[in-house]
């Protein structure tokens, strides 16, 4: 396949895949794709050509900076220590334990592919990490582990990686050479990063004292960084490119967002643009182990020396490895930590180390993309010209381990965990970790659902705007209102179990079906009485059809108007006849129309208020939001029927930016309410207070335009 069709088609897949995770919420989006890639490589034939040097610099220079670009600051000094800890001595112990052990298990496959395997899979996926922590409320010494390992492990362990493939390839190790060149490209590559990044802050820096501050500009230079970075020095110092982009997004995490830019939309643009990369890259990579499995599957099953059964028991006899050495790392940094934590305070309360809570830990070890994409890397061949050794092998347990942790957790998140949210992956995760779990003192508080809190700030923006509501702005207005009655009305259905939303679903039918009538009796009358033509009287009919036509196709049946054949013979005589009178006649029905608009939501109004009138009916069945919705929208109709002049036009465009300015006024004291009175959390606020920001840049941006 050409590569600009595999490119078209891997990004249709991505997008394919979060549809469908979107329905099945409960498997993670990075298996779906694992498994829509294995379709398109066995039923469109697919193949990815792949090499090494094109395939780090696309995807993991740019998934590391964004790493080190958006871990948390109030985190990294507290977590030095464990960082330091899981970026040596883990993914050494990872590497050198693992190896061996993989090379007891795969006698044919080399040590030094072995280490480069075992290296490979250390890694962890760093929102599955949290995922899964946060969730299985882990001691907070743990929950240290497990974050501190999620930025540094990449890194370290595609070092170690790469070491271990240079090895294969030159056939040449030497434990003195290893350890200074580990060291070398270590230390300058950590400050390549520093150095290259604050060259780039620099030139930035002084572009925008020149002028030159476009926010696009500044976004385009921002993506670019990690690739140059990398390049920079992977070719001419030779060093880690991996650790300098990790270190480079650090920098660039600290200063490179200075708050003295007066460019509040560089941050908006920046982020959703990095939204969208990462979105993008994380999808390829996983849809990318897809497409690889047949080819893996068929080399290990060509191969004489074992077979498929056997290569699925070594990737599950892997993946216990590798979870046996978490566990035991994590359960003795745990009482390493206990026993200085007494020493240091004296307090013998302090939770002592549980088996259990070290056993979740290693669950959490989820691989992902960065171990996906470095065993992909691995060349076809050696120096001297041969296949290298156990490609295919290492390729399939590594696949392996990263679906059977991913299957795993999936299966005892919820067994673990009060949440019954899904996993989240780096695949499907773009959350920003500064807004993660910041400023919530009380673990045990109960707050309200973020629906809830939405629901309650809408509420306020529109009893703001029913109060600002006056006979020169009623249609922006009640446009507004129909606005936020439509998004309240979408989150209560959610937030209603399913019983509760069918009950309101039928009662809100039923007062339709009542305000429909209304509008049949006085579009009849209008004809009866003359005061509209045949053409005018026929189209009123035929969009009140439609309109019931969608209300019976929203519950599911079909009202029985005769046989099917009767039925549709007088559609069409209806439709023709319309065509007809459209064809006869040249005058302009406008005005007719803005007559039956008004009298069918005046009817409309009028049916449901005899209804509610009846001594039969129980007012207090009805669903408030239901009632008070279909009013609005009817109020509206009467509005939007009105003649307008040009001026009248312009003024309710001023109108309706001062009435939405003056509802997000609203949302946000609502969301200082909410925060005061304990409903909310600091983050939650925060998160809502961005959708405003963004609701109002919104608005900025079609005032601009207009």
């Amino acid at each position: 396949m050409h590569i600009l069709e595999a490119v078209i088609l891997l990004m249709t897949l991505v997008v394919f895949s979060n549809v469908v995770d979107h329905f099945v919420p409960a498997v993670p989006v990075s298996l779906i794709q694992v498994v829509l890639g294995l379709g398109a490589a066995l039923i469109m034939r697919v193949t990815i050509p792949l090499e090494t040097d094109w395939f780090l610099l696309l995807f993991i220079a740019p998934l590391l900076f964004n790493d080190g670009r958006r871990f948390p600051k109030q985190e990294l000094w507290k977590l030095r220590g464990p960082i330091l800890a899981n970026a040596i001595v883990l993914v050494f112990l990872t590497t050198i334990l693992g190896g061996l052990l993989f090379h007891l298990i795969i006698p044919t496959m080399p040590f030094s592919v072995s280490f480069a395997l075992a290296a490979i899979l250390s890694p962890t996926d760093p929102v599955a990490v949290q995922s899964i922590s946060k969730r299985a409320k882990l001691p907070e010494g743990i929950l240290h582990i497990v974050s501190g390992e999620s930025l540094i492990n990449d890194a370290s362990g595609l070092i170690a990686f790469k070491y271990a493939i240079a090895a294969t390839v030159t056939g040449v190790f030497s434990i003195k050479t290893a350890a200074i060149d580990f060291v070398y490209i270590s230390i300058m590559g950590f400050v390549s990063g520093l150095v290259i990044m604050g060259l780039i802050l620099m030139i930035e820096n002084w572009l925008y004292r020149q002028g030159i501050n476009d926010v696009i500009f500044s976004t385009v230079l921002q993506v670019t960084t990690p690739f140059v970075v990398y390049l920079v020095t992977e070719e001419f110092l030779h060093a880690s490119g991996v650790i300098a982009v990790v270190a480079a997004g650090i920098i660039f995490h600290f200063y490179g967002t200075a708050p003295d830019r007066s460019q509040p939309e560089l941050k908006l643009v920046s982020e959703k643009t990095w939204d969208i990369i990462i979105y993008t890259l994380n999808g390829i990579v996983f849809l990318i182990l897809g497409i690889e499995l047949p080819l893996a599957t068929t080399n290990v099953i060509q191969n004489n020396k074992i077979n498929t059964f056997a290569a699925l028991g070594i990737s599950f006899l892997a993946w216990l490895i590798l979870l046996a050495i978490r566990v035991v790392w994590i359960y003795a940094y745990q009482a390493v930590s206990s026993i200085r934590s007494r020493k240091i305070k004296s307090i013998q309360t302090k939770q002592m180390p549980t088996f259990k809570a070290a056993l979740l830990a290693g669950l959490s070890g989820v691989r992902g993309a960065v171990t996906m994409a470095g065993v992909l890397s691995i060349p076809m061949t050696i120096d001297n010209g041969s296949p290298f050794p156990s490609r295919s092998l290492a390729l399939f347990v590594a696949a392996g381990v990263i679906i059977i942790s991913l299957v795993v957790a999936t299966v005892t998140l919820p067994l673990i965990s009060e949440d019954k949210a899904p996993l989240l992956t780096r695949a499907n995760s773009t959350d920003d970790p500064d807004e993660i779990d910041t400023g919530s003192a009380d673990s045990d508080a109960e707050y309200i659902s973020e629906d809830e809190a939405r629901v309650y700030i809408m509420k306020l923006a529109v009893q703001r705007i029913e109060e600002e509501r006056r006979p020169n702005n009623q249609k922006e207005a009640f446009d507004l209102i129909l606005d936020y009655q439509f998004l309240i009305r979408r989150l209560e259905l959610k937030l209603q179990d399913k019983k509760e939303m069918d009950s309101i679903i039928a009662d809100e039918l039923a007062l339709r079906r009542v305000a429909l009538r209304g509008e049949r009796a006085a579009v009849q009358k209008l004809f009866d009485d003359q005061k509209i033509s045949k053409q005018a009287f026929l189209i009123a009919n035929a969009k009140l059809q439609r309109l019931e036509n969608r209300m019976i196709r929203s519950v599911g049946r079909k009202v029985k108007l005769g046989h099917g054949t009767a039925r549709n013979f007088i559609k069409l005589r209806n439709r023709v006849s319309l065509w007809l009178i459209r064809r006869k006649t040249n005058e302009d029905i406008s005005d007719e129309l803005a007559l039956i608009q008004r009298e069918q939501a005046k009817a409309a109004i009028s049916a449901l208020s005899d209804y509610f009138a009846r001594d039969d009916i129980d007012n207090q069945r009805f669903d408030s939001q239901s009632v008070y919705h279909l009013i609005v929208h009817y109020r509206n109709q009467i509005e939007l029927a009105k003649d307008h002049s040009k001026k009248q036009i312009n003024d309710q465009a001023m109108n309706y930016q001062s009435l939405r300015i003056k509802a997000l006024a609203a949302e946000r004291e609502g969301v200082q309410v909410l925060l005061e009175q304990g409903n909310i959390d600091w983050s939650m606020a925060a998160h809502l207070r961005q959708y405003i920001n963004y609701s109002e840049t919104v608005l900025i941006m079609d005032y601009q335009n207009e």
